[in-house]
């Protein structure tokens, strides 16, 4: 067993979450760093570095802490002077170069601690004694705080502004696009929700990985942190009734009728950032249609491990869509607060989640039943409200409503490309407009409504070809 120092008692280091060690061998002494973390029954578990950077001799004694992962191993320490970052598990940095990390034992609610030799007295005992330690002031030694996700949705209405720049980053940040989707799907705060959309954009422009599983052997392996939910939670005073047994809208022309139209869009608005997010973490795991059973299928005896056919711009146009929801809820949100209330003051349905679950394992369906149906559905219907505000004299709605009417045509259109490359990657598939059809028939009840807004359609790909004549042959 490797010789130790003894540091002191549990007790002995409570004072603070950071002390410096003085470690003494004759005239040598070394500086080291002690960092207790949170543990299980109350017990801290302990991290140790050498206290300065290895780049140029800094002082680490004040540097903050930063998390990149859910593990104590994932906490990095962040040189102050020039950002050099070092990983408290291992010492390793993103720059190349590495600090010294010690070994922590704790025996007895006693504290030891690896020395930087081995070197041993006759008796066996380490050469080394701890000859100070020091608590860092509190408020260099603090653990980075996880985020304060609102309780409430009546507290996020009341707080007056929809602030999402006032949310700071995750506790721990993810490191692949596809854990970020993960991390927003368990968001159950609107806010937050919005807030790591926006956090997320800024990880791939900055280049983290896609992520979403791998080959492992003959199995396509996703990891833990890359599994989300199977349904996104929601606030606790959120009002959740069946579909078509929230309260009446009527037509507008009352300001009560606005709140209810807009609180009814706004509900579609979360859920739609959402199910942009489930695109991101559903699809990297398929190779033609259907996540992860394709992946099997799609294996010859040539290419036991076929890669992904999708390519990025598939992720960054879905997280533009994702960008563009988020928006959405932002804007009908703040519009309501305006109006004197906020969303979650009247009971909403989880309608459009429902209707996505069972197109959730082919992603075709799930392109044509959410893009090309729903949100096409969406470019009818969008100018007829609009037009019902503009009656009102509610400008303010109207420009809201306009910029998303907008974006929901470049929705539209992003489900329609989509759909064609899948199909056209994969020339055993029909033809686009056969694959929808089909699909509706398949997964949709009932028919497609009109009247249809058809320059807007066109704008989006789609000709008449595609949704005229058209009914779903799902039973209720």
């Amino acid at each position: 067993m490797a010789a130790t120092v003894r540091v002191g008692t549990l007790d002995d280091l409570r004072a603070s979450t950071r002390h410096t060690l003085v470690l003494r061998h004759g005239e040598t002494e070394r500086k080291l760093l002690l960092f207790s973390m949170p543990g299980v029954q109350g017990k801290p578990t302990f991290s140790c570095m050498e206290s300065e950077c290895p780049h140029l001799g800094k002082s680490l004694d004040t540097a903050p802490l930063q998390w990149h992962g859910a593990d104590i191993e994932d906490l990095v320490v962040v040189c102050p002077w020039h950002q050099y970052d070092f990983r408290l598990s291992t010492g390793d940095s993103s720059t190349g170069l590495r600090a010294c990390v010690y070994t922590v034992r704790v025996d007895d609610d006693t504290v030891y601690v690896e020395p930087p030799t081995q070197d041993t007295t006759a008796e066996g005992e380490s050469v080394w004694t701890c000859a100070a330690i020091v608590p860092v002031p509190t408020q260099f030694a603090t653990m980075p705080p996880p985020p304060p996700e609102s309780t409430s949705l009546k507290q996020l209405g009341y707080a007056g502004v929809f602030d999402p720049d006032s949310v700071p980053p995750p506790a721990y940040e993810p490191d692949t696009l596809v854990a970020w989707a993960v991390l927003i799907l368990q968001t159950a705060s609107p806010l937050h929700k919005v807030a790591y959309t926006r956090y997320a954009k800024r990880a791939l422009d900055q280049g983290i990985p896609i992520g979403g599983g791998s080959w492992r052997e003959s199995e396509w392996y996703v990891p833990p942190a890359e599994e989300p939910p199977d349904r996104p939670p929601r606030l606790p005073d959120e009002q959740c009734v069946a579909p078509g047994q929230q309260s009446k809208r009527g037509r507008g022309g009352s300001e009560r009728s606005r709140i209810a139209l807009l609180h009814a869009l706004a509900n579609i608005e979360q859920w739609a950032i959402d199910l942009a997010w489930e695109y991101v973490r559903r699809s990297r795991s398929i190779l033609a249609r259907a996540p992860r059973l394709s992946a099997t299928a799609a294996r010859t005896d040539a290419q036991p491990t076929p890669k992904p056919t999708l390519p990025t711009q598939f992720y960054s146009d879905f997280l533009k869509v994702a960008l563009d929801e988020a928006k959405h809820f932002t804007l009908l949100q703040q519009r309501l607060v305006d109006m004197g209330s906020f969303f979650g003051a009247l009971p909403v349905h989880h309608g459009l989640w429902d209707s996505a679950v069972e197109t959730r394992e082919d992603l075709c369906a799930r392109l044509s039943i959410i893009h090309l149906v729903h949100e096409a559905r969406g470019l009818d219907v969008n100018p007829l409200t609009i037009e019902k505000f503009r009656a009102a004299g509610d400008a303010r709605s109207v420009d809201s409503l306009t910029t998303i009417h907008l974006d929901e045509i470049t929705h539209v259109s992003t489900g329609h490309r989509w759909l064609t490359y899948l199909c056209a990657v994969h020339p055993e598939q029909p033809s686009p407009v056969d694959v929808f059809r089909a699909n509706v028939r398949q997964h949709f009840v009932g028919q497609l409504k009109g009247p249809f807004n058809a320059p807007d359609r066109h704008q989006a790909g789609l000709s008449p070809a595609w949704y005229e004549n058209l009914a779903g042959e799902k039973k209720t």
